[in-house]
């Protein structure tokens, strides 16, 4: 990559003089300043780079350097993403843990994930508009401090996606032959499949996405013939279903999970658009997006719901003895050896999904500040992958635990995450608001952003929410508990939104007279 003269300089000390000016160049040459920080070490990278290992990391992308104009890249991308083992657990979870009846799963999920699919479309809009990663974006909202807080949480977010994503890939691997590969090896396996894309980074991770699609969603249908041939009996879970309150609130509390499905992709979906052109109408951005992650999250998380149905012995005890991977293998048995090799490739379709958590774990912990930001994108990645499958050969025994519980706390902060960065975007960023608009120059610039106040403060109201309305095992919320029978109904993430709509309003027109920024 050559950099224009305007930036790059044979005189380094004066291309790079100041913080500012460093992080200009660094926006269209983000190869050549990394190798100028690192000395000895430079040669090296600079070859990494050459070979084609992305070096761009939270810097913004020039409307001069946005190469790519497919944006149906983002209905591939997203569908990849979500047409694949992880998302079956989930529907799972309806009968296994809420023992809700075939009809309310269903109703549950489409419903849930229609106001989910609408929060990160909306997300995903923003990518193109501003040409900087989801985590950045947030700054304009928070503030500095505001947006570190945010990276925090993102951070954990996606590596508690990985940690799942393997353990169910491990899982199904495992149960392939049983008692041939251990779970343990299982879950390497998929982990370092998943580190390969995400160590090349922004183009790798949009080809692989943008065929898995294929191979995976034929192997959903799979799926769902073999189980009709079973036997789905729709009915099979009504004589197990709660009544009256404590009905609603297991409605309630798996509607939040499907919602955090949904919009667990929402602090990441402006990473995968941000080289757009900033003319991309963003309706075309949103419908795209929306529908890649409505039609396979809902198709296949009904998928989940309807093979707990099957009533047969064998199916019953399959899941018993091995969970949905162990359920999943059964279902493909009558296929024998094709079966088997189905089996893996649903294991492998998990790399799919677990991209974008590698991916944009990385370029969360570059947000967190430019101490972290100096350091390459790549070192970032391979870092997350370590941590999460060390985490998923730990946690490999307690996988709908963890899924549980971790989609319901998911769902809690980016619901008050999105109703933050949309309050701000349409109300004081619009074009005859308070602000006319975002001045993309200042995304590092610490003097030139919000202070945060409002959102940091909002964002600790809308905790408080999540915290009255919970209900989780470990604890059940005042208002969660009144709303529901004895184990409470989860009105977590409705009332963390809730929380941090009306206190972030009024705090941001304070702050800006206050502080005119």
């Amino acid at each position: 990559m050559s950099a224009p003269t305007d930036y790059y300089t044979e005189d380094k000390e004066k291309a790079l003089g100041s913080v500012e000016d460093e992080v200009v160049y660094a926006e269209v040459a983000p190869d050549r300043v990394i190798a100028s920080r690192f000395g000895i070490l430079g040669p090296l990278l600079s070859r990494l780079f050459a070979s084609g290992i992305e070096a761009r990391g939270v810097e913004r992308v020039p409307e001069s350097q946005r190469v790519s104009k497919n944006v149906w890249n983002n209905l591939l991308m997203w569908w990849s993403v979500n047409a694949v083992l992880t998302t079956i657990p989930i529907g799972v979870l309806a009968q296994s843990v809420y023992t809700l009846s075939f009809g309310n799963a269903v109703a549950t999920i489409f419903c849930f994930g229609a106001l989910g699919g609408i929060a990160t479309a909306f997300i995903a809009t923003l990518g193109p508009i501003t040409g900087l990663r989801t985590m950045i974006i947030t700054r304009f909202s928070s503030g500095y401090f505001g947006g570190t807080i945010y990276s925090v949480l993102n951070i954990l977010t996606q590596l508690g996606f990985s940690t799942t994503a393997v353990i169910l890939g491990g899982q199904t691997l495992a149960n392939i032959n049983p008692n041939t590969l251990p779970l343990v090896v299982g879950i390497v396996i998929i982990g370092v499949c998943c580190l390969i894309p995400c160590f090349i980074g922004y183009d790798m991770v949009h080809v692989y996405e943008r065929y898995a699609w294929m191979v995976t969603s034929i192997i959903m249908l799979f799926l769902w013939g073999l189980g009709g041939k079973a036997g789905y009996d729709v009915n099979a879970q009504k004589p197990f279903e709660d009544t009256g309150r404590a009905l609603s609130a297991d409605i309630l509390s798996f509607g939040g999970i499907v919602f955090g499905s949904f919009t667990g992709w929402a602090p990441v979906a402006a990473d995968y658009n941000c080289r757009l052109p900033a003319d991309t109408p963003p309706i075309r951005v949103f419908l795209l997006t929306f529908f890649g992650l409505f039609i396979p999250i809902c198709f296949v998380e009904i998928l989940g719901a309807a093979l707990m149905t099957i009533t047969d012995p064998a199916y019953v005890t399959a899941f018993a003895d091995g969970s949905t991977g162990g359920l999943i293998a059964q279902v493909l048995s009558p296929w024998g050896h094709f079966g088997q090799f189905v089996l893996v490739l649903l294991a492998l379709s998990v790399i799919g999904n677990n991209i974008p958590n590698t991916y944009s774990t990385g370029l969360s912990i570059q947000a967190l500040g430019r101490p972290f930001a100096i350091i390459p994108r790549f070192f970032w990645v391979f870092l997350a992958f370590v941590v999460y499958t060390v985490a998923g050969v730990a946690g490999r025994e307690h996988f709908s635990a963890i899924l549980s519980n971790f989609l319901s706390i998911l769902s809690y902060w980016t619901a008050f995450f999105i109703v933050i960065v949309a309050e701000e975007h349409f109300i004081f960023r619009r074009k005859n608001g308070p602000l006319g608009g975002y001045n993309l120059d200042d995304y590092d610039s610490p003097s030139k952003l919000p202070l945060g106040i409002a959102g940091i403060v909002a964002m600790c109201f809308g905790i408080t929410g999540a915290v009255v309305g919970m209900a989780e095992v470990w604890y059940i919320g005042p208002l969660g508990k009144m709303a529901g029978a004895a184990y409470g109904a989860d009105l977590g993430f409705e009332l963390a939104a809730a929380f941090a709509a009306v206190t972030y309003l009024p705090l941001r027109v304070l702050e800006i007279k206050l502080i005119g920024r």
